[in-house]
C-alpha cells in the first residue's frame, strides 16, 4: 500500500488548530532557550537589566552630555532607556528569531510540527527579558517623577504586540532565507547595529521635519517606540499618524515573511 504525506493547507493559510495541538511544544522550546541562555552565566538573568542600563549610561555620556542630542525636555537617562527597552526587546528577537531554524537543525529534519513554532518560541523568551527590564524602567519613572498616562497604560500592550509582530515577520523572512544562505548569519548583526541609528533610539521624532517623519515610519520600531515615549512620559502628543504608518509597516512586514516562510518551507528539510 501507498501512502502519500502531503500539506493539508494551501501555503496562504495558517492552521490554527495545529498550532494549538502544538502548544505544549511551543513553551518547551521558550523554556529551553531561556535555560541555555542563562545556563552557567555569573550574573543569570541581571544581564537583562545590565545590558539596556550601561548603553543607557555610555549613551548618555556621549550622545546626552557631549553631543548634547535634543530629548524633548525628558531627562536624556529615561528617554534613552525607554527606546532601548523596545528597541532590546525587538533586535533581541529578531536575532533569536532568524537564526531558530539552522540552530536546531537536528529537530527540523527529524519531527514534523508546524516549523513557525521556533520563531514564535524564540519570541516569547524575549517577552521575559523585556518584563524583568521594564522593572529598572518603573524605577527609573518613580526617580524621575514621571507618572504615565490613561492613555499610554492602554497603549503598552499595542506597542508589546506590535515589537512581537515586526520581529516575528522580519525574522520569519530572514530565518528562512537563512535556511539556504547562510551569509544571513553573518549580516544579520552587522544590519540590527545599524538599524538602531535610523530608529528613534538616541533622538526623537521631532527632529526630523514634518513632511519627511513619514520616512521614518516605513521602519515599525520608529511610531512603536515614539508612542511608548509620549504615553508614558509626555513631553510631546503621540503622533498617530507616525503610529498609523508603523503599523502598516508591520503588517507588510509580517505579510512578506509569512508568504516567503509558507513557500519555502517544505524545503527546508532538504537544503538545512
Amino acid at each position: 500500500m501507498e501512502i502519500v504525506i502531503k500539506p493539508k493547507n494551501k501555503w496562504w493559510q495558517i492552521d490554527f488548530r495545529e498550532l494549538w495541538r502544538f502548544r505544549d511544544l511551543t513553551y518547551f522550546f521558550a523554556w529551553r532557550d531561556f535555560k541555555v541562555k542563562y545556563k552557567q552565566t555569573i550574573i543569570g538573568v541581571l544581564w537583562v537589566v545590565f545590558q539596556p542600563f550601561i548603553t543607557m549610561v555610555v549613551f548618555t555620556v556621549f550622545f546626552g552630555n557631549l553631543a548634547k542630542i535634543p530629548s524633548d525636555n525628558i531627562p536624556y537617562p529615561i528617554f534613552v532607556y525607554t527606546g532601548l527597552l523596545f528597541w532590546t526587546f525587538f533586535s533581541t528577537s529578531l536575532s533569536n528569531a532568524s537564526n531558530s531554524f539552522t540552530l536546531n537543525e537536528g529537530i527540523v529534519t527529524k519531527i514534523y510540527f508546524p516549523k513557525i513554532i521556533m520563531p514564535v518560541a524564540s519570541i516569547v523568551t524575549g517577552i521575559i527579558d523585556f518584563a524583568v527590564a521594564a522593572v529598572i524602567f518603573a524605577f527609573m519613572m518613580g526617580f524621575y517623577h514621571y507618572t504615565p498616562s490613561i492613555t499610554g497604560l492602554l497603549l503598552l500592550p499595542l506597542l508589546i504586540i506590535m515589537t512581537m509582530l515586526s520581529s516575528l515577520g522580519i525574522g520569519l523572512l530572514l530565518a528562512s532565507l537563512n535556511v539556504k544562505y547562510r551569509d544571513v548569519r553573518y549580516i544579520l548583526p552587522f544590519f540590527i547595529q545599524l538599524l538602531i541609528f535610523v530608529t528613534p533610539v538616541i533622538y526623537p521624532v521631532s527632529i526630523v521635519s514634518p513632511e519627511n517623519r513619514w520616512i521614518l515610519g516605513l521602519n515599525p520600531m520608529s511610531g512603536i517606540i515614539n508612542a511608548a515615549r509620549s504615553g508614558l512620559l509626555g513631553g510631546s502628543p503621540i503622533d498617530w499618524t507616525l503610529l498609523g504608518i508603523s503599523a502598516v509597516s508591520m503588517i507588510v512586514y509580517c505579510l512578506i515573511g509569512f508568504v516567503y516562510f509558507r513557500m519555502v518551507e517544505k524545503y527546508f528539510a532538504d537544503v538545512i
